[in-house]
Protein backbone atom coordinates (compact mmCIF):
# COMPACT_ATOMS: atom_id res chain seq x y z
CA UNK A 1 0.00 0.00 0.00
CA UNK A 2 1.32 3.33 -0.99
CA UNK A 3 2.97 5.21 2.06
CA UNK A 4 1.27 8.21 3.82
CA UNK A 5 4.41 10.85 2.64
CA UNK A 6 3.19 9.62 -1.00
CA UNK A 7 0.84 12.14 -2.81
CA UNK A 8 -2.35 9.83 -3.01
CA UNK A 9 -1.40 8.21 0.29
CA UNK A 10 -4.40 9.80 2.05
CA UNK A 11 -6.74 8.90 -0.72
CA UNK A 12 -5.37 5.12 -0.61
CA UNK A 13 -6.70 5.74 3.14
CA UNK A 14 -9.67 6.89 2.68
CA UNK A 15 -10.73 4.09 -0.12
CA UNK A 16 -9.39 1.32 2.34
CA UNK A 17 -11.83 2.90 5.08
CA UNK A 18 -14.56 3.01 2.54
CA UNK A 19 -14.31 -0.49 2.04
CA UNK A 20 -13.62 -1.51 5.63
CA UNK A 21 -17.03 0.60 6.44
CA UNK A 22 -18.87 -1.46 3.51
CA UNK A 23 -17.85 -4.58 5.33
CA UNK A 24 -18.91 -3.62 8.66
CA UNK A 25 -22.51 -4.53 7.99
CA UNK A 26 -22.12 -7.22 5.99
CA UNK A 27 -21.12 -9.86 8.38
CA UNK A 28 -21.29 -12.85 5.42
CA UNK A 29 -18.77 -10.81 3.08
CA UNK A 30 -18.58 -9.55 -0.16
CA UNK A 31 -17.48 -10.31 -3.38
CA UNK A 32 -14.42 -8.00 -4.81
CA UNK A 33 -16.80 -6.94 -7.73
CA UNK A 34 -19.89 -6.61 -5.04
CA UNK A 35 -17.04 -4.23 -3.08
CA UNK A 36 -16.58 -2.29 -6.25
CA UNK A 37 -19.68 -1.39 -7.00
CA UNK A 38 -20.62 -0.31 -3.35
CA UNK A 39 -17.83 2.11 -3.50
CA UNK A 40 -17.84 2.93 -7.11
CA UNK A 41 -13.86 2.25 -7.63
CA UNK A 42 -12.40 -0.04 -10.55
CA UNK A 43 -12.25 -3.76 -9.58
CA UNK A 44 -8.59 -3.42 -10.08
CA UNK A 45 -8.33 -0.74 -7.58
CA UNK A 46 -10.25 -3.00 -5.05
CA UNK A 47 -8.25 -5.68 -5.44
CA UNK A 48 -5.25 -3.87 -4.48
CA UNK A 49 -6.46 -2.31 -1.50
CA UNK A 50 -7.90 -5.28 -0.26
CA UNK A 51 -4.62 -7.80 -0.87
CA UNK A 52 -3.33 -4.97 1.57
CA UNK A 53 -5.56 -5.43 4.35
CA UNK A 54 -5.41 -9.04 4.05
CA UNK A 55 -1.67 -8.80 4.68
CA UNK A 56 -2.63 -6.88 7.74
CA UNK A 57 -4.85 -8.93 8.93
CA UNK A 58 -7.39 -6.21 8.78
CA UNK A 59 -9.69 -8.40 6.01
CA UNK A 60 -10.03 -12.36 5.85
CA UNK A 61 -11.12 -14.76 3.38
CA UNK A 62 -14.77 -15.53 3.43
CA UNK A 63 -16.73 -18.53 3.84
CA UNK A 64 -17.65 -18.89 -0.01
CA UNK A 65 -15.24 -18.43 -2.76
CA UNK A 66 -13.84 -15.19 -3.59
CA UNK A 67 -15.61 -13.01 -0.59
CA UNK A 68 -13.93 -11.17 2.02
CA UNK A 69 -14.77 -10.38 5.59
CA UNK A 70 -13.26 -7.84 8.03
CA UNK A 71 -10.20 -9.65 9.39
CA UNK A 72 -8.98 -10.56 13.26
CA UNK A 73 -6.79 -7.68 14.12
CA UNK A 74 -10.38 -5.81 14.65
CA UNK A 75 -11.58 -7.92 16.78
CA UNK A 76 -8.68 -7.79 18.71
CA UNK A 77 -8.79 -3.92 18.68
CA UNK A 78 -12.36 -4.08 19.49
CA UNK A 79 -11.59 -6.01 22.46
CA UNK A 80 -8.72 -4.18 23.78
CA UNK A 81 -10.85 -0.54 23.17
CA UNK A 82 -13.88 -1.64 25.18
CA UNK A 83 -12.07 -3.60 27.80
CA UNK A 84 -13.14 -1.17 30.60
CA UNK A 85 -15.85 0.65 29.11
CA UNK A 86 -18.43 -1.04 31.38
CA UNK A 87 -16.63 0.64 34.51
CA UNK A 88 -18.58 3.80 34.92
CA UNK A 89 -21.93 1.82 34.13
CA UNK A 90 -21.15 -1.06 36.74
CA UNK A 91 -23.12 0.70 39.60
CA UNK A 92 -26.38 1.49 37.99
CA UNK A 93 -26.40 -2.40 36.93
CA UNK A 94 -25.80 -3.57 40.02
CA UNK A 95 -28.25 -1.35 40.88
CA UNK A 96 -31.20 -2.34 38.76
CA UNK A 97 -29.70 -6.42 39.42
CA UNK A 98 -30.68 -5.83 43.05
CA UNK A 99 -33.96 -4.30 42.36
CA UNK A 100 -34.99 -6.31 40.03
CA UNK A 101 -33.20 -10.05 40.95
CA UNK A 102 -32.26 -10.66 36.93
CA UNK A 103 -29.82 -10.85 34.76
CA UNK A 104 -28.54 -6.88 33.46
CA UNK A 105 -25.56 -6.82 30.85
CA UNK A 106 -23.72 -4.11 29.00
CA UNK A 107 -23.21 -4.15 25.61
CA UNK A 108 -21.27 -2.11 22.39
CA UNK A 109 -21.99 -1.77 18.59
CA UNK A 110 -19.75 -4.15 16.36
CA UNK A 111 -20.36 -3.66 13.06
CA UNK A 112 -23.68 -5.13 12.65
CA UNK A 113 -23.75 -6.77 16.18
CA UNK A 114 -24.10 -5.79 19.21
CA UNK A 115 -20.89 -7.29 21.88
CA UNK A 116 -22.03 -8.13 25.26
CA UNK A 117 -18.79 -6.41 27.57
CA UNK A 118 -20.05 -7.17 31.14
CA UNK A 119 -22.62 -9.25 33.00
CA UNK A 120 -24.36 -9.62 36.27
CA UNK A 121 -25.94 -12.68 36.34
CA UNK A 122 -28.97 -13.09 38.72
CA UNK A 123 -28.63 -15.34 41.91
CA UNK A 124 -32.41 -15.41 42.17
CA UNK A 125 -33.64 -17.31 40.30
CA UNK A 126 -32.54 -21.47 39.11
CA UNK A 127 -34.23 -20.30 35.52
CA UNK A 128 -32.00 -17.72 34.17
CA UNK A 129 -31.19 -16.08 30.97
CA UNK A 130 -27.40 -14.79 30.62
CA UNK A 131 -25.37 -13.52 27.72
CA UNK A 132 -22.20 -14.49 28.08
CA UNK A 133 -19.21 -11.65 27.57
CA UNK A 134 -18.31 -11.62 24.52
CA UNK A 135 -21.21 -12.85 22.95
CA UNK A 136 -22.69 -11.14 19.79
CA UNK A 137 -26.05 -10.63 18.44
CA UNK A 138 -27.84 -9.22 15.67
CA UNK A 139 -28.43 -5.10 15.69
CA UNK A 140 -32.09 -5.57 14.33
CA UNK A 141 -33.15 -8.42 16.85
CA UNK A 142 -31.33 -7.93 20.15
CA UNK A 143 -32.73 -5.13 22.88
CA UNK A 144 -29.71 -4.14 23.38
CA UNK A 145 -28.78 -3.64 19.48
CA UNK A 146 -32.01 -1.89 19.13
CA UNK A 147 -31.03 0.71 22.05
CA UNK A 148 -28.40 1.27 20.10
CA UNK A 149 -29.91 1.82 16.67
CA UNK A 150 -32.22 4.35 18.28
CA UNK A 151 -29.45 6.43 19.13
CA UNK A 152 -29.45 7.80 16.01
CA UNK A 153 -31.31 8.76 13.03
CA UNK A 154 -33.42 6.90 11.10
CA UNK A 155 -31.39 6.39 8.01
CA UNK A 156 -28.11 6.34 9.54
CA UNK A 157 -29.42 3.46 11.56
CA UNK A 158 -30.65 1.77 8.91
CA UNK A 159 -27.58 2.22 6.96
CA UNK A 160 -25.72 0.24 10.26
CA UNK A 161 -27.70 -3.30 8.51
CA UNK A 162 -26.77 -5.24 6.45
CA UNK A 163 -28.30 -6.02 2.91
CA UNK A 164 -30.69 -8.97 4.56
CA UNK A 165 -31.85 -9.22 7.96
CA UNK A 166 -30.96 -12.74 9.32
CA UNK A 167 -34.37 -14.16 10.97
CA UNK A 168 -33.53 -15.86 13.84
CA UNK A 169 -36.49 -16.90 15.69
CA UNK A 170 -40.64 -16.34 14.19
CA UNK A 171 -40.53 -13.32 16.25
CA UNK A 172 -37.59 -11.42 14.59
CA UNK A 173 -38.16 -8.04 12.75
CA UNK A 174 -36.43 -8.51 9.24
CA UNK A 175 -38.83 -5.92 7.09
CA UNK A 176 -36.54 -2.90 7.34
CA UNK A 177 -39.80 -0.57 6.97
CA UNK A 178 -41.43 -2.29 10.27
CA UNK A 179 -37.90 -1.91 11.80
CA UNK A 180 -38.16 1.61 11.02
CA UNK A 181 -41.07 1.82 13.24
CA UNK A 182 -39.71 -0.44 16.13
CA UNK A 183 -36.89 2.20 16.56
CA UNK A 184 -39.10 5.64 15.95
CA UNK A 185 -40.78 4.24 19.07
CA UNK A 186 -37.62 3.08 20.94
CA UNK A 187 -36.59 7.09 20.32
CA UNK A 188 -39.79 8.43 21.85
CA UNK A 189 -40.21 5.51 24.89
CA UNK A 190 -36.23 5.55 25.20
CA UNK A 191 -36.44 2.14 26.15
CA UNK A 192 -36.07 -1.11 23.75
CA UNK A 193 -37.47 -4.47 24.13
CA UNK A 194 -36.80 -8.34 22.40
CA UNK A 195 -39.78 -10.48 22.62
CA UNK A 196 -37.84 -13.69 21.83
CA UNK A 197 -36.84 -11.81 18.39
CA UNK A 198 -32.92 -13.28 19.01
CA UNK A 199 -33.76 -16.58 21.18
CA UNK A 200 -36.50 -18.24 21.87
CA UNK A 201 -37.54 -18.33 25.31
CA UNK A 202 -35.39 -14.90 26.45
CA UNK A 203 -37.07 -11.67 26.33
CA UNK A 204 -34.95 -8.09 26.75
CA UNK A 205 -35.01 -4.30 27.82
CA UNK A 206 -32.69 -2.50 27.20
CA UNK A 207 -31.46 1.42 27.13
CA UNK A 208 -28.77 3.63 25.46
CA UNK A 209 -26.21 5.63 27.37
CA UNK A 210 -23.63 7.85 26.62
CA UNK A 211 -20.11 6.59 28.49
CA UNK A 212 -17.90 9.42 29.64
CA UNK A 213 -15.66 8.34 26.41
CA UNK A 214 -18.38 9.53 24.59
CA UNK A 215 -19.46 5.67 23.54
CA UNK A 216 -22.71 4.55 23.39
CA UNK A 217 -23.73 1.43 25.50
CA UNK A 218 -26.55 -0.57 26.08
CA UNK A 219 -27.16 -1.80 29.21
CA UNK A 220 -30.36 -4.59 29.21
CA UNK A 221 -32.14 -6.71 31.76
CA UNK A 222 -32.49 -10.15 30.43
CA UNK A 223 -35.11 -12.18 31.39
CA UNK A 224 -36.48 -15.64 30.94
CA UNK A 225 -40.23 -15.01 28.53
CA UNK A 226 -42.21 -16.63 31.11
CA UNK A 227 -41.29 -14.17 33.68
CA UNK A 228 -40.91 -11.16 31.89
CA UNK A 229 -44.54 -10.36 31.19
CA UNK A 230 -44.94 -10.56 34.75
CA UNK A 231 -42.26 -7.87 35.34
CA UNK A 232 -41.81 -6.16 32.50
CA UNK A 233 -43.53 -2.36 33.51
CA UNK A 234 -41.30 -2.72 36.78
CA UNK A 235 -38.38 -3.04 34.06
CA UNK A 236 -39.22 -0.38 32.16
CA UNK A 237 -39.67 1.90 35.36
CA UNK A 238 -36.40 0.36 36.70
CA UNK A 239 -34.77 1.40 33.15
CA UNK A 240 -36.40 4.94 32.64
CA UNK A 241 -34.75 5.81 36.49
CA UNK A 242 -31.15 5.18 35.35
CA UNK A 243 -31.39 6.25 32.32
CA UNK A 244 -32.99 9.86 34.01
CA UNK A 245 -30.59 9.57 36.83
CA UNK A 246 -27.34 8.58 35.43
CA UNK A 247 -25.61 11.67 36.90
CA UNK A 248 -22.31 13.42 35.45
CA UNK A 249 -20.59 11.06 34.37
CA UNK A 250 -23.05 9.78 31.90
CA UNK A 251 -25.86 11.36 29.98
CA UNK A 252 -28.87 9.92 28.05
CA UNK A 253 -28.45 9.10 24.39
CA UNK A 254 -31.17 11.59 23.70
CA UNK A 255 -29.57 14.66 25.95
CA UNK A 256 -26.49 13.93 24.01
CA UNK A 257 -27.14 13.76 20.25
Amino acid sequence: MTGLGAPNGVQVIARAAQLLRVLEVEPLGLSLTELADRVALPRSTVHRIVAALIAEGFLAAGTLPGQVVIGPVFARMATAATTELWRPVEPYMRLLAEQLGETVDCAVKDGSRVRVIHVIPTTSHTLRAIAETGQTFPLHCSAKGKALLAAHSAEAALDMLPSKLERLTPNTLTDREELARNLSEVRSTGVAYSREESAVGVSCAAIALWSAARVPLAVSVVVPSQRFDLIETKVTEALLAVRRDAGSSLSSVSDAL
